[in-house]
């Protein structure tokens, strides 16, 4: 069984407008709102291609109900931990000329919500896996990460991160699955530079070398990199209309999930992780996917 774990889970507001003008009135064209958080993200995508996964993680308030609730009406099991402040709301705006990105940082959680998502991982079990995504809100200290990866390895559940806090540093030594980093990340968590070819192959061997066990690199339009510490894979990215980057990250990785956790090619798995994130980055939120049979035609794989 997949599980995803989410600890700063959110709704987003997607905005849609002219464009913005300081000191007067902008008025909205559209809006859409969105169940959001990363490992949310990941399991809706892995319930679109058919892929069963539950859904851990930390709701408060009117907001975080909205969230279960519409996670409900889509068929998921979701295992709530509860916080008495709202789930926070982050803000994206496409003016048609600029996207702008207001997140918020969320609200604290308490100890007694912490030990409520520890006592959740006993649902865990030998074989499983358990994608732990997304920021850590107030009140979660970093250490945190070391408690749950404890009670993955005692369960025999596998761990797959991706997270963009400077403790991934550490946390690749326990020999997670598999980490999934953006370009961005590499540089600002590990001091990896990736702006040629060689630069990404170094960079590979030295995340496999400090023990993440299979790493999937996501660089927006430039493409994605998958490498299992034998063999590196290069998917490019098609062409679409920036709409918001919001959630393009989080729907590649579950598209890849969906094909890689069955056992499935390498080579399938990058290209539908590729339809699938530039299709959300065309549309407000994670979209319908009408897009991705179209788009993974404008997709190539080669093995470097």
């Amino acid at each position: 069984m997949i599980y995803t774990l989410t600890l700063n889970t959110a709704i987003d507001m997607n905005i849609s407008c002219s464009p913005v003008t300081p000191s007067v009135v902008n008025r909205a064209e559209h809006t859409e709102y969105c169940p959001n958080g990363k490992g949310v993200n990941v399991a809706r995508v892995l319930g679109h291609y058919n892929q069963t996964a539950h859904i851990m993680g930390i709701f408060g308030g009117f907001t975080g109900r909205y969230i279960v609730e519409e996670l409900l009406k889509e068929k998921f099991k979701v295992i709530p931990a509860w916080v008495n402040q709202p789930t926070r709301i982050n803000i994206f705006i496409n003016d048609g000329e600029h996207e702008y990105k207001l997140l918020n940082p969320g609200n604290h959680v308490d100890d007694d919500c912490k030990l409520q998502v520890l006592q959740h991982l006993d649902v865990l079990n030998e074989g499983d896996q358990l994608v732990i995504s997304g920021s850590l809100p107030p009140g979660i200290e970093s250490r945190f990460y070391d408690e749950i990866l404890t009670v993955c390895r005692e369960k025999g559940c596998e761990v797959i991160l991706d997270i963009s806090h400077p403790v991934l540093k550490e946390l690749i030594k326990q020999e997670p699955l598999l980490i999934k980093p953006n370009d961005d990340e590499l540089t600002e968590i590990f001091g990896l530079e990736v702006g040629s070819r060689q630069q990404i192959k170094e960079a590979m061997t030295s995340l496999h070398k400090a023990g993440a066990r299979n790493v999937l690199l996501t660089m927006g339009a430039q493409g994605l990199y998958f490498s299992d510490g034998t063999d590196i894979w290069f998917c490019t990215a098609p062409e679409i209309e920036l709409v918001s980057s919001a959630c393009a990250g989080d729907a590649a990785l579950g598209a890849f999930l969906s094909v890689w956790l069955r056992g499935g090619d390498v080579s399938e798995a990058l290209r539908l992780a590729s339809a699938t994130g530039a299709d959300v980055a065309a549309s407000a939120g994670l979209g319908t996917f009408s897009r991705v049979e179209q788009l993974i035609t404008q997709t190539e794989t080669v093995k470097l």
